[in-house]
């Protein structure tokens, strides 16, 4: 049976925890999951048919409505009211033969999502500068560069491009100098400000590159004379092609000696540096991208956060919370006043770290967390986990076009029943202020409107609402509420596109069991996912979890069915049935529990989650798993310890990892290589089936999933332990399945203790 709440997302990019609203503050409180929604603002739409924009533009952004068409707009006076700020206008000309029986295609019911192409001159092409370290091991560095040679021939031809590689020192590489290879140097030991970067490579603040009208650049084309000196660093690569290859290929590592005991100095923070100083006064407000490669953690310079003695360990999650990691406030600070003029010039930082040991992402997060850059965290740039999200990211559209869009605004309008309290995603506050803004805050608030240097078609943000009216909705009032979502950002082709989503949802009373049937349990678990990862980066995680479990307590009491006192009566709806599993989850994840994980490692499963779909961060919370036996077909089985039996194969994905788990019996008949055998053809099918699976995962994942197939008792079995629900413990008596070296409580038990909390009355 098909979920509505799914066709919803797949025609609007939309899921809400509750999809019938409160009519009054008072009843809003009393739903303990706050109204929110999960937005995914370009929501590919080609399948539904819909894919293509509108070749004009919108009257007035606030005219596309979808909802109650006949009392918005009447025909015959040639006049329509809208619902946000409640004013009668006149209809323009271009709708003067608007009838009830043609309408433009915004007023159908199908296009409750609607795409314009802009009349605004075209932007400058895409600037995608690499950023490449080179103090990796010889294959290391051959496997980078192998990689970058292939992703510049995706690149579009008139994207323009650049290269600055460092190690001890930091080089800018000139593209436009065929003679020899010619670079400047900049010394990694020294903070430079803007001013200084731009007047050691010859920029001049007065010649910014601004979009004009001589429309997208062409391969061939030269460099418009606004760029202000940058066009012999930055060039279309449909020119520099050979060059740049020449310059990767004959790289070499860092020369500056490292001693046995010591750290290369590696200056990623002057770096940075330089790369932004290079194109914030060049290229404002162009779409440009800065690929940092990083092989391991600063020592030399800004933004260090770890000395090049290998005596000196790098910080872990203890050190900071003692606060005696000595480096991490510090470096945190420069990281950030670098995300701050990126994200002011509306450009992108992508993060790929190829290291066994950490290389500082903590400290540098809101590089990508600002910009919505995409991170990708890998052992070393030799593995498939680096080499084929790096290629995935330059994915083309049916129309050939990078499907990557640049400087995107986000703005949300409501109608006067509802206030806008924040977004939490990969975004930046425009402080701009609307009448629509709430009192409260949830992530990135006090304004409606949100800054993307970067969005892609899987870009997902949340948005919290609360209800405003203070009375309760008289009895037979047929009220609805309007949310209406705002894109406007810069396509990859060099057009500005507006694409703008209405819902509407309709108020009810408190106690209506409309709203109960309202509930989205997926969505709410995402969101509550959301806030609590938000109030992890600032408050105690046991306070956190305390917090969780009070919400997950007072939603019981509020909706479950019981007796006062009797924990056996106690009773969840449908739709309400699997929400505390996924608290359960989200409890245990590595999203909120640091144990085992470096901060590095933390910081990026937190980046990923924020900016992830509904199914895919209910996989993150709550991975899948699948059983293959020779007893029937693969069939979907509990995340339970009660799975792992010695003649099953497990197929357990968790987003970050897809895992092949063979017990001890299909182990056995594997080495003893009964598949190879005509007689056994059935055990070769049962173990090439849950591979093939495998490879359906990974096809359109990002990043890819690290692919570890083990057997019972192998070390990397620890994956599937960790994640499964402990129901058979090494403390427990009796059970089915394997047992758990673990001290955590079971889904059972945490079940029992909910339910006798919530039918008592405490929380």
């Amino acid at each position: 049976m098909s979920n509505p709440f799914e066709e919803i997302e797949d025609q609007d990019g939309i899921r809400m925890s509750w999809n019938v609203w409160p009519s009054n503050r008072l009843e809003a409180t009393r739903m303990v999951v706050p109204i929110g929604c999960l937005y995914t603002p370009l929501k590919d739409r080609t399948a539904l048919g819909l894919g293509q924009p509108l070749g004009y533009e919108p009257v007035d952004r606030i005219f596309v409505l979808t909802v109650n068409i006949e009392s918005q707009i009447d025909p015959r006076g040639r006049v329509w009211n809208c619902p946000f700020c409640l004013q009668r206008n006149q209809l323009p000309p271009q709708y003067g033969d608007i009838t009830p029986q043609s309408l433009p295609p915004e007023l159908l019911q199908q296009y409750t999502t609607v795409e314009y192409v802009l009349n605004k001159p075209p932007t400058l092409p895409p600037v995608f500068l690499y950023v490449v370290d080179t103090c990796l091991e010889e294959d290391d560095l051959k496997a980078l560069k192998d990689s970058l040679v292939v992703s510049l021939s995706l690149l579009p031809p008139n994207a323009l491009v650049g290269l600055i590689t460092y190690g001890t020192m930091t080089q800018v590489h000139e593209l436009g100098y065929n003679e020899c290879p010619k670079s400047h140097v900049f010394r990694g030991s020294k903070e430079y400000t803007a001013k200084q970067i731009q007047e050691m490579l010859g920029l001049g603040a007065g010649a910014a590159a601004r979009p004009g009208p001589q429309g997208p650049m062409k391969p061939g084309q030269p460099m418009p004379a606004g760029a202000g000196g940058a066009q012999r660093f930055l060039m279309p690569i449909s020119q520099c092609e050979f060059t740049i290859t020449t310059i990767l290929e004959q790289l070499q590592r860092d020369p500056w000696p490292v001693a046995h005991d010591k750290r290369p100095l590696r200056c990623t923070g002057t770096a940075l540096s330089v790369a932004v100083g290079l194109l914030e006064t060049s290229f404002q407000n162009t779409g440009a991208r800065i690929f940092l490669f990083s092989g391991g953690a600063c020592t030399e310079g800004p933004g260090l956060v770890v000395g090049n003695e290998l005596r000196e360990p790098i910080r872990g999650h203890s050190d900071i919370e003692k606060d005696t990691a000595k480096h991490v406030k510090k470096a945190t600070k420069f990281y950030e006043s670098i995300a701050a003029r990126v994200t002011e010039k509306g450009h992108v930082i992508d993060i790929f770290a190829g290291s066994l040991d950490q290389i500082g992402l903590m400290e540098m997060k809101k590089l990508a967390n600002m910009t919505n850059g995409f991170m990708v965290l890998s052992d070393s740039f030799n593995t498939v986990v680096f080499k084929q999200s790096f290629i995935r990211l330059f994915e083309k559209d049916q129309n050939g076009f990078l499907t990557m869009g640049f400087n995107a605004t986000l703005e949300v309008q409501t109608t006067k029943e509802l206030k806008v309290c924040g977004l939490i995603g990969p975004a930046i506050s425009t402080n701009k202020k609307a009448p629509c803004v709430g009192e409260t805050e949830i992530g990135i608030g006090g304004t409606n409107a949100w800054k993307l240097c970067g969005i892609t078609p899987k870009t997902t943000v949340s948005i919290h609402f609360e209800v405003a009216a203070q009375q309760q909705v008289p009895p037979g009032t047929n009220s609805r509420g309007l949310i209406q979502f705002v894109t406007m950002y810069q396509h990859s082709s060099g057009q500005y596109r507006l694409r703008v989503t209405t819902i509407a949802r309709s108020f009810a009373d408190g106690s209506s069991p409309d709203i109960n049937a309202s509930f989205d349990q997926e969505a709410a678990a995402v969101l509550m996912a959301r806030i609590g990862v938000f109030k992890a980066e600032n408050d105690n995680i046991a306070d956190v979890l305390r917090w969780l479990d009070r919400m997950l307590i007072r939603l019981c009491q509020k909706f479950a069915d019981y007796r006062k006192d009797d924990p056996m009566s106690f009773q969840l709806a449908e739709n309400f049935s699997i929400y505390p599993q996924f608290m359960f989850h989200l409890r245990r994840s590595q999203f909120l529990q640091v144990f085992n994980n470096s901060p590095d490692e933390t910081a990026y499963y937190r980046h990923i989650l924020n900016g992830e779909d509904v199914n895919n961060s209910l996989i993150m919370i709550q991975p899948t798993l699948m059983a293959y036996t020779l007893n029937g077909p693969p069939e979907p089985v509990l995340l339970d310890s009660i799975s792992i039996k010695p003649d099953t194969i497990l197929l357990l994905d968790t987003f970050f990892h897809v895992l092949i788990w063979h017990g001890e019996v299909i182990a056995g008949w594997r080495k003893a290589k009964y598949h190879e055998q005509p007689e056994y053809v059935n055990i070769k099918e049962l173990l090439e089936t849950p591979k093939a699976d495998a490879q359906e995962l990974l096809l359109d994942r990002f990043p890819i999933p690290r692919y570890i197939d083990t057997d019972q008792g192998g070390s990397q079995a620890r994956f599937l332990l960790s994640k499964v629900n402990p129901s058979n413990t090494h403390q427990s008596q009796f059970g089915a399945g394997a047992a758990i070296p673990t001290d955590d409580v079971s889904l059972q038990v945490f079940m029992e203790h909910l339910k006798k909390l919530s039918v008592t009355g405490t929380n």
